[in-house]
């Protein structure tokens, strides 16, 4: 490296980067794995003992299942135990990507198979023994249903992570709460005050709501006033197009505001919300439990579509019925199955899942007044994303630590390298 750059990495040192539910999903899909091969073990068992196909059968479909929910169990195993082995450049975070598509493969099959039945049902009927099949896809269903409870706890792997995405233009986005933003009039114009937390710590924003509102002409400090008489006063420092508090606002987001600029003062008051989950669900999501949870899913379906056609087929004589609800529920496993394999297949080809945190990674280089050469921002596991960042910058004093210290606000942010060039 030149002595003109700077690289560093910052922040994820241990390369560490397993989901913050990855135990507690481990856990989940071992005690699906034994309920369901309890009951697999039960019907195959059982139907050799009372001479039911239909109960082996079904056995042997409940094995397909728990073998897919055993790759997940292992994958998380094998990535808890290997998180610090220095083979894996950038930890195992994505082995539960690589289990989900092994899984997603698995349910295409599952898909096919089931379309397969179906069809030759539909060509050559086969009678059907009611009394026997109704009782096990009854069955079946309860313990897809124990198995769904089991997992429902994180089924989508989301971290705590929360935003109230406001967005850049005007200082707000689509998803900017009304609670959240508020108006002032004053000598220059209109602005909005908002309190922007799209990735990054909560600051106050200010920026013009009307074209010709002037904000060089704004300018001052947000004292907030809390219920207990408490004060604390935020100054504003131009970004280029809005303004924005040095300092972060701390929780509660309940308080009155005191806006001081362009030589007035106005009051304006904010109230705490529930806050909701903002952040692009394609950086956070596990995969692996996700995958799970999908295996189980698809058997309820399919165990429901079962009974449904299987009643009717009894009660109306349309044996048709039977081979008709197999055949949906092939279509809606192939679907669920092309979702996984797309989102997991994306993840694998380090696809950026969050475009949001790449554009804010950009803008709060560039309003410092430097330019952004190259920047790559990816995935490397649940909640945890990477990016390499390249910087020309005027400013001689700015190495890399100064840009560390500029993206350490961004809180999925946990591997960071950057590299600082003289423009």
């Amino acid at each position: 490296m030149s002595d003109f750059e700077d690289a560093v990495v910052l922040a994820g040192h241990d390369h560490i980067f397993l989901g913050s539910a990855h135990e507690q999903n481990e856990r989940r899909t071992w005690a699906v794995i034994v309920l369901c091969s309890a009951m697999m073990v039960a019907e195959i068992v059982g139907g050799s003992v009372f001479g039911s196909l239909a109960l082996v059968a079904d056995g042997l479909h409940m094995s397909t299942h728990a073998g897919a929910m055993l790759i997940a169990a292992l994958a998380y195993t094998y990535a808890r135990n290997h998180a610090t082995d220095s083979r894996f450049v950038f930890g195992t975070g994505k082995l539960g990507d690589l289990a989900g598509f092994t899984s997603a493969i698995v349910l295409a099959m599952i898909a096919l198979l089931i379309g397969y039945e179906a069809v030759s049902r539909f060509l050559s009927p086969v009678p059907i023994h009611f009394g026997e099949a109704i009782p096990i896809a009854v069955v079946g269903l309860l313990v897809n249903l124990a198995s769904v409870w089991l997992l429902s706890g994180d089924h989508h792997g989301h971290g705590h992570a929360h935003s109230h995405g406001h967005g850049r233009e005007h200082g707000h986005d689509d998803h900017a709460h009304e609670d959240d933003v508020q108006t002032v009039l004053t000598a220059s114009g209109l602005f909005d005050v908002s309190i922007f937390e799209d990735g990054v710590p909560p600051v106050f924003r200010v920026a013009p709501a009307t074209v010709g509102s002037r904000l060089e002409a704004a300018g001052g400090a947000i004292t907030t006033v809390r219920a207990d008489g408490s004060r604390q006063v935020f100054a504003l420092v131009d970004r280029g197009g809005y303004l924005e508090s040095e300092d972060h606002i701390p929780e509660p987001h309940a308080f009155r505001a005191m806006v001081r600029m362009a030589g007035g003062e106005y009051e304006v008051e904010f109230k705490e919300h529930e806050h909701h989950d903002d952040v692009d669900h394609a950086a956070v999501r596990d995969h692996n439990i996700r995958s799970t949870y999908i295996h189980v899913i698809a058997d309820a379906a399919v165990s429901v579509l079962a009974i449904v056609g299987l009643l009717l087929a009894r009660a109306f004589g349309w044996l048709w019925m039977d081979p008709l609800a197999g055949v949906i529920g092939a279509l809606v496993i192939a679907n669920w199955s092309y979702g996984l394999m797309r989102d997991t297949g994306a993840i694998l080809l380090d696809v950026n899942p969050d475009r949001r945190m790449a554009d804010n990674v950009r803008q709060v280089i560039e309003d410092a007044g430097d330019k952004v050469i190259d920047l790559h921002v990816w995935r490397l596991g649940p909640g945890h994303m990477s990016a390499v960042v390249s910087v020309a910058t005027h400013e001689s004093h700015r190495d890399s630590r100064f840009y560390h210290a500029v993206l350490k606000r961004f809180k999925g942010l946990s591997h960071v390298t950057v590299e600082v060039q003289p423009s």
